[in-house]
């Protein structure tokens, strides 16, 4: 099970049971002294979450269900690490409501329906039920239809927690039943103020070491901005230093980080020149047909950290910048692969940005999009707008023809070969040619049709030299 700051352990295998129903996930001095840092940092407070602020301001609708003066239910949908369980134990715990968690990787129908029928029990006491759903996209939509009912009468408040995009993953009435609030990755920032709390606070680390600010931005850096994967991280390198100090002042350099958590510094400045310097080599290497330097650099950007939404656009961007027509369903894939950024998230996310850059890297290279559309805006821009033809204007108001609008136009869908002799561009611009497609990929057999095109259209017989 994934959350801010715990994981499967706390909530057990999903099977409600009225003695492991009656307490929320342990937080503060509730959790044992051997448990994992991320569990033992969990907050307790509403205060001590960090980052989403977008939910958390004042009168959001998820802070008033925190705050217990909401009563819908939600569907926090959000990469790990992001404090979906968390924000859901909260909720229990300022409403005063009972707290049942289930898994979807763990529970079925029958455990569903178990809490739910436990819930109603004690609606008759008077006691409410909060409930929380893991990877709920996980759950068949007979076991999420299950849910239903139970949401509409408010016998459970419902808390569904997903890495996926529920309208994809959630059946519609289950969506139209709840809120659905995105959780963003955390920031820098916001993971450095938690390993900072988690080093000095008594349920951390209790102040036994100190950070040095190498180790402290690489363990950032880990962390591409899940809460748990920082705190274990942190967790894992204090031991050792903690262990090598012995009596001594335990430092946490950048060399234990990375002894520890088996995972090197990357140099790599997300807000300097290592940034602009690698993301350059990338799309230059992509540019140049290069796939092993190109998945090189990609793999730099991904250890580092880098936003992968960040890579998605620019893999888009080059997709019509330097291969355009040459191979179109480049452009295909690279939107494919932004999109699965968005739906799936890293780590797996990862390999979309793979396939999209070896297919960018491989493919035949033509710069033919950026140069047609550059010199038909040099031309808007120098003033060559002239009117549009008569026949092509609007004629689908009355009096129109009376201005000569559409008249004369030709339809071409009534030719048999669909294109015929007609005038399109202003006067001024006819016989100009903006696109002219390279001899590689697509783009030969495109070169090819549009001499034909242009001949046809323009009603002269030129072919291109």
């Amino acid at each position: 099970m994934e959350d801010l700051f715990g994981g499967d352990d706390l909530l057990g295998d999903g099977a409600a049971t009225e003695a492991s129903a009656d307490a929320a996930p342990p937080r503060g001095d509730r959790v044992p002294a051997g448990a994992p840092l991320a569990v033992r940092m969990r907050p307790s407070t509403l205060d001590e979450v960090v980052g989403q602020q977008h939910l958390l301001g004042p009168g959001a609708p998820l802070r008033r269900l925190v705050e217990g003066s909401g009563a819908a239910s939600v569907i926090l949908f959000g990469p790990p690490g992001t404090g979906k369980t968390t924000l859901a134990s909260l909720i229990s715990g300022a409403t005063g409501r009972r707290f049942e968690a289930l898994s979807a990787l763990s529970a079925g129908v029958k455990e569903v329906r178990g809490v739910i029928d436990l819930a109603r029990r004690r609606l008759l006491s008077g006691e409410q039920t909060v409930l929380f759903i893991d990877e709920v996209h996980r759950f068949s939509k007979t076991q999420q239809d299950a849910l239903l009912a139970a949401v509409e009468n408010r016998i459970v408040l419902l808390v569904a927690a997903t890495t996926e995009n529920p309208s994809f993953s959630v059946v519609s009435p289950l969506l139209s039943r709840s809120l659905v609030l995105q959780l963003q990755p955390l920031g820098d920032d916001d993971i450095a103020a938690l390993l900072e709390r988690a080093r000095v606070d008594e349920r951390g680390l209790g102040g036994a070491l100190t950070v040095d600010d190498d180790a402290l931005a690489h363990l950032v850096r880990l962390a591409s901005g899940d809460a748990r994967r920082a705190l274990t991280a942190l967790e894992a390198a204090a031991g050792t230093a903690l262990a090598a100090a012995g009596d001594g002042d335990a430092v946490l350099d950048l060399a234990t980080v990375e002894a520890s958590v088996d995972k090197v510094a990357v140099r790599y400045d997300r807000d300097g020149d290592q940034h602009y310097d690698v993301v350059s080599a990338f799309i230059k290497s992509i540019r140049g047909s290069d796939v092993d330097a190109a998945l090189h650099y990609l793999a730099r950007m991904i250890t580092a950290g880098e936003d992968p939404r960040f890579i998605a656009r620019r893999l888009v961007v080059h997709a019509s910048e330097d291969i355009g027509m040459a191979d179109p369903s480049a452009l295909q894939t690279a939107t494919a692969a932004a999109q699965a950024v968005q739906l799936i998230g890293m780590p797996e996310a990862r390999l979309a940005l793979a396939q999209a850059t070896i297919h960018l890297a491989t493919a035949p290279k033509s710069s033919g999009v950026v140069a047609a559309i550059g010199a038909a805006m040099s031309d808007v821009a120098a003033g060559k707008s002239g009117a549009v033809p008569p026949h092509l204007r609007d004629g689908h108001y009355a009096g129109a023809a009376g201005l000569g609008n559409a008249v004369g136009y030709r339809y071409p869908h009534d030719h048999p070969d669909g294109v015929l002799e007609q005038q399109y561009p202003p006067d001024e611009l006819v016989g100009v040619d903006y696109y002219e497609p390279t001899g590689r990929g697509v783009e030969r057999a495109i070169g090819e049709r549009l001499d034909r095109l242009r001949a046809i259209v323009r009603g002269i017989g030129r072919r291109r030299g």
